[in-house]
């Protein structure tokens, strides 16, 4: 598999800067995707919302959750640990659970931490997670369908193919961006224009805001600037 081309510290810091909402806008800007995809529904949620915008590669897997693994194609989660290396840090783990309603929780306080060891900033599942207080402490980030007492029977049964999560469809590799909002990709090799239509967006609307919490807010001035092109 083709390794994707690794953006820069400088631009990583800017697109954490950037609302997962305003990058949706950037990228509706560019014109290079339907406006309906390229990001979760609201069947996944942010965990941790004051640990703010987190962003990495894909490194996907597939788990079930509801019934034992009575004839394991990984006996040894190693060749697993071991494939998260291959891709560009920092990673987020993207994990799609086969079994829903999800049965049990995957991710708690050990696997935080042992993913965090090998590079990774959070998880984004369509499963559950546990041990919220000792995982927000380590500040790695949880998205997840929901809360789960018990991880269950929770077991890989693939990894680094194509999943779906909360309605997205993730690749590894793919460049992620996620806040409390929730994620999206963002277009390989696209990086630098998600960044600057991204600011070009919100140079458009802080004129709007500013009309309409100001004194002199009318319609016809609100018409006036909703209706300037975004440069």
């Amino acid at each position: 598999m083709e390794m994707p081309k690794q953006v820069t510290e400088s631009q990583l810091e800017r697109l954490r800067s950037i609302t997962t909402p305003t990058i949706s806008n950037a990228i509706e800007q560019l014109g290079v995707r339907r406006r309906d995809e390229g990001y979760t529904n609201a069947s996944i949620k942010c965990i941790f919302p004051e640990l703010g915008a987190i962003v990495g590669y894909a490194c996907t897997a597939l788990i079930r959750s509801a019934q034992p693994d009575s004839h394991p194609r990984h006996p040894s989660r190693k060749p697993y640990w071991d494939h998260l290396l291959k891709y560009p840090a920092p990673r987020i783990v993207v994990v799609q659970d086969l079994d829903q309603p999800p049965s049990g929780a995957q991710w708690g306080e050990v696997n935080a931490n042992i993913h965090r060891a090998l590079g990774c900033v959070g998880v984004i599942t369509d499963g559950t997670v546990r041990d919220l207080d000792e995982v927000r402490a380590l500040g790695f980030q949880f998205f997840a369908s929901g809360i789960a007492v018990s991880h269950a029977y929770c077991h890989i049964e693939d990894f680094d193919i194509p999943v779906r999560v909360g309605g997205l469809i993730v690749r590894p590799g793919d460049l992620l961006h996620a806040d409390k909002h929730g994620a999206i990709t963002i277009p390989a090799g696209l990086v630098e224009e998600v960044i600057s239509a991204a600011t070009e967006v919100e140079r458009y609307e802080r004129p709007i805001i500013q009309l309409c919490k100001s004194e002199g807010f009318s319609t016809e001035r609100l018409a006036e600037l909703v209706g300037r092109p975004i440069k």
